[in-house]
């Protein structure tokens, strides 16, 4: 039973990493990559789908990226989304594809990039505290445990999440240091 809620725990330690890792990807730092463009949605015949299922996006150059939709007739669509998207992008349309180059950022631009990282950063943190929370009462709530058994599994459940939190931490330094530096 403990080692289920051990378990649990460390999965749920996982995916709260994982979803920090997914939105910092989407932070830009000055340099073209096909994932910047993946919260763009893009009305494919009547339903909103992801960007990366109805077109290929590539990497031109460093401030290039080209999104080259597999129905021709989605050029103008794909735009449209691209504009519209929060990203700050100006596509262009040169009808088979689409254009996407990256602007620059500028110092202030950096550092709210970096707040919103850190802030990112923190959810992920209060995610992984979460998953301590629900696994402590779970412990607590087995009979017939022994408090040096109940003790030992509760150090596991920190030890767990103090490792995640570097995990997080570590990420997040490494995305720091990419968005300061830039291209």
């Amino acid at each position: 039973m403990i080692d289920e809620i051990l378990q649990d725990a460390e999965e749920h330690y996982a995916h709260a990493i994982e979803a920090f890792r997914r939105e910092a990807n989407k932070l830009r730092t000055g340099r073209a990559s096909p994932t910047l463009l993946d919260s763009v949605r893009v009305d494919y015949y009547g339903t909103a789908t992801p960007l990366n299922q109805a077109a290929n996006v590539t990497v031109v150059d460093a401030r290039l990226l080209q999104v080259k939709p597999w129905d021709r007739k989605m050029v103008a669509a794909i735009e449209k989304a691209i504009m519209i998207s929060d990203l700050g992008l100006t596509p262009s349309n040169r009808g088979e594809v689409v254009l996407v180059p990256i602007p620059a950022l500028t110092g202030e631009r950096r550092r709210e990039m970096v707040k919103i990282l850190k802030s990112e950063a923190e959810k992920a943190k209060m995610s992984i505290r979460s998953g301590r929370r629900d696994a402590i009462d779970l412990l607590d709530t087995i009979e017939n445990l022994s408090e040096d058994d109940l003790h030992r599994a509760k150090k596991d459940v920190q030890d767990g999440v103090d490792a995640a939190v570097k995990r997080v931490d570590a990420a997040a330094g490494e995305k720091e240091a990419e968005i300061l530096k830039g291209p």
